[in-house]
């Protein structure tokens, strides 16, 4: 907890808003995008998803994977306190949602389903996107599949799988991700590990969101190493979510940006 507030205090030492960009790419993404406080339609779905799940007082056995799809974990859990405390928040779900809708990618992958709280906003952004969601606990992945059914989100793939088997066993130099939303393990080894095998998606455009980059040392210097990578053009930190950008005819530039 500690290393998580001085990582803040930091953050907000460094950050900035859109009157300190000059990237018109990054500018119009801040002010058409990010801060836009307009109430969208879709919120009402997202609210009213959310509210589903934190209604449901059933348990289910709830199983995390390790390296080649080693069991380490397994409890039972209430779906509300998943729902109140795994999932995307309200305002990130929102975001998220004005991201996809901004962008407009034809194919997202999303690394770590849960109970669909983000794979619903990312649904939503586009409806006529293909949305391939991974999770690897089945009890899970089934609550978010009926969930997502249930709120009509008929664009959504459920895939059942350790993620990085299912990264390995697809024929990825084949497929293109226009979006894809890394929330599925939070340590630097798998983060890196997930990078790398999906290089091959990428596009002009292309959208990458890794969430928590700043949640341990370790995550921090997944994110830098990300950073540094010279297919990496530009970058957004906005504390708990890092954007990845590969446009080619960009300079490199990082920005540290309060959303």
């Amino acid at each position: 907890m500690f290393f998580q507030i001085n990582s803040y205090l930091k953050f907000l030492w460094k950050s900035k808003n859109e009157h300190a960009v000059h990237s018109p790419f990054v500018f119009n993404l801040l002010t058409k995008c990010f801060y836009d406080k307009k109430r969208k339609p879709e919120y009402l779905v997202l609210e009213n998803y959310r509210k589903s799940l934190l209604e449901n007082k059933n348990f289910i056995e709830v199983t995390d994977f390790g390296a080649g799809s080693k069991v380490f974990k397994s409890n039972r859990r209430q779906i509300s306190k998943i729902a109140s405390t795994a999932g995307i928040s309200p305002k990130r779900a929102q975001l998220l949602f004005r991201v996809t809708k901004y962008f407009q990618p034809n194919s997202i992958l999303e690394i770590g389903t849960s109970l669909g709280l983000a794979t619903s906003a990312l649904a939503l952004g586009n409806p006529n996107a293909k949305v391939i969601t991974l999770e690897g606990c089945p009890n899970t992945g089934a609550v978010a599949k009926n969930q997502l059914n249930d709120f009509d989100c008929t664009n959504v793939e459920n895939v059942i799988s350790e993620f990085e088997s299912f990264l390995i066993a697809e024929n990825l130099q084949s497929k293109i991700y226009d979006l894809i939303y890394f929330d599925g393990n939070h340590s630097k080894k798998a983060t890196l590990a997930y990078f790398e095998l999906l290089l091959p998606t990428i596009n002009n455009d292309s959208v990458w969101i890794f969430d928590d980059i700043h949640w341990s040392p370790e995550m921090e210097e997944a994110w830098e190493t990300i950073k540094n990578h010279p297919k990496v053009k530009v970058t957004i930190d906005t504390f708990q979510w890092g954007f990845v950008f590969f446009r080619y005819e960009q300079e490199k530039e990082h920005f540290i940006i309060r959303a």
